[in-house]
């Protein structure tokens, strides 16, 4: 048998053998023709790799070394607020950068660095494997790739420029030695503080130049590479400075791992704070509170990455109102800081700073904010910070959370705003998951009142037991479907006095919540840049992202947030203490806050086109530690319903002057039907007697009177409406009077009960007596008010006389009316 023949015999036999085989195993490929398949996909990888290293070159840098500057307009468009964007960078040789900067930026970044060769295929499937089972989006890119992605390539997250990234990598691995890449790329990477580069993050970070960075320095540098902006631990959130040092850790670590440094002298390390953030060039004034706003609605929300928005080149146009912007600052400057002395008061009138914010209701845009005096002189956002608490403007969420909760109150029925509950100062709350029974402001006892009374009088005693009757956890829902940040400390179920405020959403975190209450319960998430447009991308292809879209969420049932708003009219009353706002001569809802030790003080409030937010509060400019209000501006206690109030009436009454006067159309949910409001746009007595025209520091710009003159009002709380004559035309606002409306002393501090009440004996509609203000003849001086008596108020029975006239010496007033837990300690942001 020949060799041919033997070889046909066998080729048979192996085929009659596999068509004995089963059906499914004949299907399968056999060893043979597996080893040719992949043996053939293996050469066309490598051949098809081969081909792309030669056909994809190595290209010019981009032009980000000459990026353009962004510019911010208002809304209407062509004004324009600031530019900035411009790179700040200077390029430094390899030589300059200390080798301990080196080691650091390698520990930090990529370990393999020194071995690799410009890839780390091992540190990409890793991070392809990390991403696939949920640890988050991991890049496994080198030092190398950054560098060729920030001087070759752009940001844009594709497959084809991923691709790309990979090739030249191997190429720029080739042509260039590892000390040459390191350089580059430190050059081109952002450091945050508007710094790209070494050089510039040394001089932003530390005031140095590159030469001279320490190695704690160099590792916090390194650090920063990560997460630029977040992990700048002088205006970082406490969670994300926690981040930072947890980084600066790791890297440190890193370098012990690769023999750069040794255990020893790794144990003696400290973490090197870094100095305060300088102002930007630009950005004076108010500019750079809103640049901040702007930046970080497009950053937060993932518009734009930090890298390219700082790279330059866009037109930003903002929803802020330059008229209203410029209002809100003069509203600050008139009614806060004109009536502060430093030089006279040095330990009480410094360091006071404001934040606030405006929103549309019916479109969440945000038209002004308020972050501080200067940029130049104060870069950080206070409009922005959150790690203020705020007190009592924290009520009408737990209010709204016990309407919503399907709960009863003690007397067994629904919480309605006309529920019922004890006020006396200081009564542990029941059922609540830690001890606590907060006293009332000025430890006023209140007996029996309402819910709707006890949001008048901001009563905490009250509002702390309803909050738990309603539910801890329901109220945390209410308060984050409403738009307080989940994130934010302080709102936390486990913790009773969660109820009376201690959470610290910002200034603008709080305008969306009541812009939501005067909305009718739909809430839009505050947004303030309205168009993103690129300028000129010049040689290279950007995307222009598009912008979203603006959708209110129904965090209220309408009767349920009419109620509200219902209740919170009667704050903006004689009796109320947001009594400063009935200077505003319109319908106005809000609520006054001020919490423990008096470290801040908010009034919060909202007519049906317009809500804004202001808070007060003082810190040390070194430490960032809080420090009390007390003594500010002369006045022993500085509450919501003083100079937050009184800002928020200016900056209001100035931007709706000669506006239509809107009404608020109600329709509270059954149930919860008020009194009868007078038809001035402010309401009477909650219950009790009628006030006299002199009782209201703003009567004559109101129009119509107060106390129900001028007409009758309506009932269940659909009234606040002027009255209206066949034939005429709308009111419009009123001028703002030429004459200082500013409250005296008592008005300025409306407390739980005002120190010096006229009590009137109740008619039989008013079961329960409600003291009247009486205005001061003089104003406080720098010796500051003395103590009044603490007055109390009897559910049931009316005192027959005046109260006594104040001795003539004390203590100062006893804390605030606001929650017994402290602040948080941590720097704020910015």
């Amino acid at each position: 048998m020949t060799l041919s023949t033997r070889r046909q015999a066998r080729r048979a036999a192996r085929r009659e053998a596999r068509r004995a085989l089963p059906l499914w195993r004949r299907l399968l490929p056999t060893w043979r023709v597996t080893l040719g398949a992949l043996t053939a996909v293996l050469l066309l990888a490598v051949g098809a790799f081969a081909v792309l290293y030669v056909i994809v070159p190595v290209p010019d840098p981009n032009a980000h070394a000459v990026a353009q500057s962004n510019t911010y307009l208002y809304a209407d468009g062509v004004t324009e607020i600031a530019r900035t964007g411009a790179v700040n960078r200077t390029d430094v040789t390899i030589e300059q950068i200390p080798v301990a900067t080196r080691h650091a930026v390698v520990a930090a970044e990529d370990r393999t660095f020194y071995q690799n060769r410009g890839i780390d295929l091992k540190g990409m499937v890793r991070a392809g494997w990390n991403t696939l089972v949920g640890k988050g989006m991991q890049g496994g890119s080198t030092i190398t790739q950054q560098y060729v992605k920030n001087y070759y390539l752009t940001q844009t997250q594709s497959i084809e420029r991923k691709g790309r990234e990979l090739f030249i990598a191997l190429k720029v691995d080739q042509q260039r030695g590892k000390d040459e890449i390191l350089a580059g790329y430190l050059n081109t990477s952002y450091f945050g503080r508007g710094a790209y580069g070494i050089q510039s993050a040394a001089r932003a970070y530390y005031g140095v130049d590159a030469s001279q960075l320490t190695l704690p320095q160099s590792a916090y540098l390194a650090a920063l590479l990560q997460a630029p902006s977040a992990y700048d631990v002088r205006t970082a959130t406490p969670a994300n400075r926690e981040k930072a040092v947890a980084r600066w850790h790791y890297t440190l670590d890193g370098m012990v791992q690769l023999g750069f440094l040794t255990a020893v002298e790794r144990a003696a390390i400290t973490f090197p704070d870094p100095v305060e953030p300088q102002p930007t060039g630009g950005l004076r004034g108010q500019a750079g509170y809103l640049v901040g706003v702007a930046d970080d609605y497009l950053l937060s929300n993932g518009i734009i990455d930090t890298a390219t928005l700082k790279a330059g080149g866009w037109r930003i146009t903002t929803t802020f109102d330059q008229d209203k912007q410029d209002a809100f600052a003069r509203a600050v400057q008139e009614q806060l800081t004109d009536e502060l002395d430093p030089a006279a008061r040095p330990d009480t009138d410094t360091d006071v700073r404001v934040a606030g914010a405006s929103v549309e209701p019916g479109t969440g845009r945000v038209v002004a904010v308020y972050g501080g005096p200067d940029y130049a002189k104060q870069p950080y956002n206070d409009a922005l910070r959150q790690d203020n608490q705020i007190g009592s403007t924290f009520k009408p969420v737990d209010l709204a959370a016990g309407l919503t909760s399907g709960r009863s109150s003690d007397d067994g029925l629904p919480i309605t705003t006309e529920s019922r509950y004890d006020g006396t100062s200081e009564r542990p709350v029941t059922d609540g998951p830690t001890p606590y029974a907060p006293p009332n402001e000025d430890d006023v006892d209140y007996g029996s009142i309402t819910l709707r009374q006890a949001m008048v009088k901001s009563v905490n005693s009250v509002y702390a037991q309803e909050g738990v009757d309603a539910g801890l956890a329901h109220v945390r829902e209410t308060a984050l479907r409403l738009g307080i940040p989940d994130d934010v400390p302080g709102l936390d179920p486990a913790n009773t006095s969660m109820t009376l405020g201690t959470a610290t959403p910002s200034a603008l975190d709080l305008a969306g919540v009541y812009a939501a209450l005067a909305n009718h319960g739909e809430a839009y998430t505050p947004w303030s840049v309205s168009a993103l447009e690129r300028v000129n991308a010049g040689s290279r292809s950007v995307d222009v992202p598009k912008m979203p879209g603006h959708t209110p969420a129904t965090a209220l049932d309408r009767g349920t947030a009419d109620a509200v708003t219902d209740v919170l009219r009667d704050v903006v009353s004689t009796h109320g203490t947001g009594a400063a706002a009935l200077g505003l001569g319109r319908p106005a809802a809000g609520k006054t806050g001020t919490t423990d030790s008096n470290l801040s003080a908010w009034f919060a409030g909202y007519t049906p086109e317009l809500a804004t937010t202001v808070g007060l509060f003082r810190e040390n400019p070194k430490t960032h530690a809080k420090e009390p209000l007390a003594g500010t501006a002369g006045y022993t206690r500085v509450n919501g319903g003083a100079f937050p109030t009184e800002i928020w009436t200016a900056y209001m009454s100035e931007v709706l002057e000669g506006t239509v006067i809107q009404p608020f159309d109600l329709r509270p949910s059954d149930g919860n039907a008020g009194p009868t409001h007078s038809p001035s746009g402010s309401p009477g007595a909650t219950t009790g007697p009628t006030a006299s025209a002199t009782t209201s520091p703003s009567a004559e710009a109101s129009p119509g009177g107060t106390g129900g003159t001028g007409g009758t009002g309506t009932t269940g709380g659909t009234g606040h409406q002027p009255p209206t004559v066949p034939g005429q035309s709308v009111p419009t606002a009123p001028k703002r009077p030429t004459a200082t409306t500013r409250p005296t002393e008592e008005t300025r501090e409306p407390t739980a009960e005002p120190p010096q009440p006229t009590l009137v004996t109740p008619t039989a509609q008013d079961p329960e007596p409600q003291p009247t203000l009486v205005t001061p003849t003089v104003r406080p001086t720098e010796d500051r008010p003395t103590e009044q008596p603490k007055p109390t108020a009897p559910p049931t029975q009316a005192p027959a006389t005046t109260a006594a006239p104040p001795p003539a010496t004390g203590r100062p007033p006893a804390a605030t009316d606001q929650p017994a837990t402290p602040p948080p300690a941590s720097r704020p942001p910015a």
